[in-house]
Order: C-alpha cells, then structure tokens, then sequence
C-alpha cells in the first residue's frame, strides 16, 4: 500500500500533447490563417486528414478486432455506450439551460458523444487496472472502425437541424474520412510491419496532422470572432461539465457491466473504453465534418474532456490495480 500514492501521483499529470495543442490553439487565436493562406492550408489539412486515416488503417489489426467478436457480449455494451448512451447525455447536457451549458458549444458537445474510443490510452489503462487487455484491444478498435461510419452519420442526423452540418454532404465527408482508411487496411498486409517498426516516427506524423488541422479549425473559428461568443467562465462550465459526464458514464457503464454478470476484468475493459473518446480521431473528423467556422469551437469541448478523462482514468485504474482479487481473465 505504501507505493499506491507515488504511483496514483505520478500518473495524474497533464497530457504535454495537449498542451501543445493549446499552444496551437492560442497561436491561432493570436495569429490565424488569412485569406490565401487560409485557402491553400485547408488544401494541405485535407491532405493531413487523408493522412491520419490512412495510418489508422494500416495499424488497426483485423485480427484483434475478428479475434475478439467471440466475446461479443462485452462488445455490445462498450458500442452502445460509445454510440447510444454518450450522444444521449450530451443531447441531454446541451438541453439544460443557458446558464448551465455554454450554447456556443452546444455543437462541440454532441460532436464529443458522436466519437469513438480511444485506442491506446484505453489499452494502457486497462492494463494498468489489470484487466481483460485483448477485449479492451478488441473492442477499442472495432469502435475506431465503426466510428469512420458512425460518427458522421450521428452528427450529420443530431446536427442537421442546428445548421453544423448538410445532409447532402455527408456522402462526401464519409468518403473523405473511409477512403484513406479503407486504403491502409487494404495496403496493412503489405505495409503493417513496416508501420509498426517506424510506430514512433510515423506517431509523430500523425500527432503533427493533428497539430495542422487544430490550427486551421481554430484560425476559422477566431476569424469568425469566436473570443467575442466565449469567456473564461465558459470553459469553466465545459470543465464542470465534463466532469460530470465522465462520472455519469463511468458509474454506468460499471453498473452495467456487474448486473449483466460481466467479471471484474471484463468490467475493467466496458468502463474504459465505454467511457472516453478519441481526440487523435476527433481533430481530423471535425476539420471534415464542419465549416472552419464551426470546427474551432466544436473541438473545444473535445480537448477539455479528453484532459479530464486522462486525469480520472488515471486514478481509477490505480484503484483497480489496488483490489485483492489477482484474477484478470474474461468469463
């Protein structure tokens, strides 16, 4: 027990990534792309998009997602959290009034439900809380690959109405985002060892994609005068708010998991990866999904939610990693 808060401590501590996000994002607000600029750096975001799915395609494993439908159960319950019950609580979050939930980032919130899981940090979690580790790689990944489909559908219907998005282009962002997917997976036979012995050269790729598209949505937004509609209370409201998001879906997806007689390490498995969303995901979708206007704002609550959904997680899985059983296998 003496060594449990040393490691709780150490695992509560910001995501540097995401601070460097917010550096992005404070750099666009400072000095956002214009005009010309603008234009022929929405060209090379698409290309940074195309990018990102692409090697989402050639590193998700087939074999981990096939290998895992036996345990369809399990795989259920995490999806209907990811794509059900998470786009139900923020349509009821963006419900609540004013005062309560900032109406400019009423979009931004339903987009956060609308997203898949996370991939690694779930994984990572689940293995620290000593969990049921190929279900949670399983399941982790069949929500990425339903959430290429997914995701722009259930924007595109619980948006359309509010104007974020048009139906008529949901075509078109589908194949903006499945193409490049759809090509990696096809090129992972040939491809796949070569992308996980370059893994930490190509992450940097990625996570610098995600860098562009993060600067091209916020410099949209701020030309739009996004500052003008947003304050600091604010984002303290979205803080507040994910918060209890977060704790809502935690405390369900547990309950869930222990009334249909799941066993502590599946239940391990449903809470993590029934309970984030992916930001690597999230950034590019948003750069697709939406005008340069809407993006910046809608990925706000996303990066508040992402941060507090590492930090909670953290302490959880520590708890978990804590308990008297030593049993980790699935049932």
């Amino acid at each position: 027990m003496n060594g449990a808060p040393p490691g709780w401590f150490a695992r509560l501590k910001l995501d540097w990534y995401l601070v460097l996000i917010l550096a992005v994002a404070v750099l666009a607000s400072v000095l956002p792309a214009r005009g010309d600029f603008a234009a022929g750096f929405g060209w090379f975001t698409k290309a940074a998009i195309a990018l990102v799915f692409f090697l989402h395609g050639a590193r998700l494993s087939r074999e981990a997602v096939i290998g895992g439908l036996t345990h369809w159960r399990l795989h259920l319950l995490v999806l209907g959290s990811t794509f059900g019950l998470f786009p139900l609580l923020c349509l009821g979050l963006v419900a609540l009034p004013g005062w309560i939930t900032p109406a400019p980032l009423a979009a931004g919130i339903v987009f956060l439900g609308c997203l898949p899981s996370t991939i690694q940090s779930s994984i990572v979690f689940v293995g620290i809380a000593r969990g049921n580790v190929p279900a949670a790689v399983a399941a982790a990944s069949a929500s990425n690959l339903l959430g290429v489909f997914l995701t722009p559908l259930l924007v595109t219907m619980l948006l359309q109405a509010q104007g974020g998005v048009s139906g008529a282009s949901v075509g078109v962002i589908v194949l903006q985002l499945l193409a490049p997917f759809v090509a990696g997976q096809l090129l992972r036979p040939r491809i796949g060892a070569w992308v996980a012995a370059q893994s930490k050269v190509l992450s940097k790729v990625d996570r610098g994609s995600i860098l562009l598209v993060v600067y091209g949505a916020f410099s949209g937004a701020v030309v739009e005068g996004v500052w003008t509609r947003l304050d600091g209370l604010d984002i303290a409201r979205m803080v507040l708010l994910s918060v209890v998001l977060l704790g809502a879906l935690l405390v369900i997806t547990a309950c869930l998991a222990r009334a249909l007689g799941f066993n502590k390490a599946d239940e391990i498995a449903i809470v993590f990866c029934g309970s984030k969303k992916s930001l690597a995901s999230g950034a590019p979708m948003a750069a697709a999904l939406f005008s340069p206007a809407v993006a910046g704002v809608a990925l706000i609550p996303l990066m508040i939610f992402h941060q507090v959904q590492l930090m909670a997680c953290a302490a959880i899985a520590q708890r978990y990693a804590a308990r008297a059983d030593t049993h980790a296998d699935s049932g």
